[in-house]
């Protein structure tokens, strides 16, 4: 059978081709739909041959599904989320999900970014730390759609949330730091009122008290940026008799790290040991080799696409706080 000059050719005609029904080449382009591999190879095979394509919109008509999630973030200047997102994307990709990036970015109409999300008709939503969206916002841009945050923690969305243990992370860093002989330390945040920001000041501060440590500066970079981290260790430096500063990510480090030598003429770790917290490539450069916590992506994607895929019945609103792994270079010992 061939089509129209010009025209595909439809599911009825390719079902006619192959004598299956418009069904079975429907489910053979259904991730996870009831069909045999066999019958499924033979399908996309003559799909190929015959140049046949699913037509996209009318699935999404009569399936009301689109196969299509939303990953929501406002902070692309930090190298952790390229990570994050490359790993969310290919876990997405594995469970017939495809993804469309909202970067929703300090400033710009979040009324109108939201408006466009509910028009995609995206299936879910990942909030990848989305720290423009207060609580109230994400409740109504999420509403009837399943959703979960990543990296951040529920501050009234009523949402589920998977991150890495910030407490157990920053008293970490805290006994690290102590255990090298440092009595007096710092604390350098990027964003000061995000939920991650809160967890690793107050426990870090906290457990500094425990040790009998001494706090000598909480600087607030307002941004977890190289420039912020840079402008932090320096007034740190100009102000204050400091051992060891715990930045509160690690581009925030690489920027003190370079401040400390470069401009403040202090060796790392000799004079002042440092610390960050993620573990992204660049933490790992000799140059840097920089002592920090090494966030769990790989078991915080798989939380969250579990989350995420599972069966309707059994979504429960849950935080599920994953242990890292305190990683010890040359930046501090």
């Amino acid at each position: 059978m061939s089509t129209r000059r010009g025209e595909a050719m439809t599911a009825r005609e390719l079902a006619r081709v192959l004598g299956v029904s418009q069904s079975a080449v429907s489910r053979a382009f259904t991730p996870g739909a009831s069909i045999s591999p066999d019958m499924r190879e033979r399908i996309l095979a003559a799909a190929d041959k015959h140049g046949y394509r699913p037509n996209v919109i009318a699935s999404i008509l009569s399936t009301r599904r689109s196969n299509i999630v939303a990953i929501l973030i406002s902070d692309l200047q930090n190298p952790f989320y390229f990570g994050l997102i490359e790993k969310l994307t290919r876990a997405l990709q594995a469970v017939g999900q495809q993804s469309l990036l909202f970067n929703v970015t300090p400033g710009s109409d979040v009324g109108r970014q939201l408006v466009a999300l509910r028009q995609y008709h995206v299936d879910a939503i990942i909030v990848v730390s989305a720290t423009v969206l207060s609580g109230a916002t994400l409740a109504k841009a999420t509403e009837g759609r399943r959703a979960i945050l990543v990296n951040r923690l529920d501050d009234g969305a009523g949402l589920t949330s998977v991150c890495c243990d910030n407490v157990a992370g920053a008293r970490a860093i805290a006994d690290h730091f102590y255990a090298l002989g440092h009595r007096r330390a710092a604390y350098v945040a990027g964003l000061p009122n995000t939920s991650t920001n809160l967890e690793r000041r107050h426990s870090f501060v906290g457990r500094l008290a425990e040790l009998g440590m001494v706090l000598t500066r909480v600087v607030d970079g307002g941004a977890y940026t190289y420039e912020a981290g840079r402008r932090a260790a320096l007034e740190i430096a100009r102000e204050t008799q400091t051992e060891a500063i715990f930045f509160a990510n690690d581009i925030l480090a690489a920027g003190g790290i370079d401040a400390l030598r470069d401009e403040a003429g202090l060796s790392v770790p000799r004079q002042v040991a440092v610390a960050g917290f993620d573990d992204i490539a660049m933490a790992g450069w000799d140059h840097y080799s920089l002592t920090t916590y090494r966030q769990p992506i790989d078991e915080m994607v798989a939380v969250a696409i579990r989350e995420l895929m599972g069966p309707s019945s059994a979504i429960e609103i849950s935080a599920h706080r994953l242990a890292g792994e305190l990683v010890v270079r040359r930046s501090s010992a």
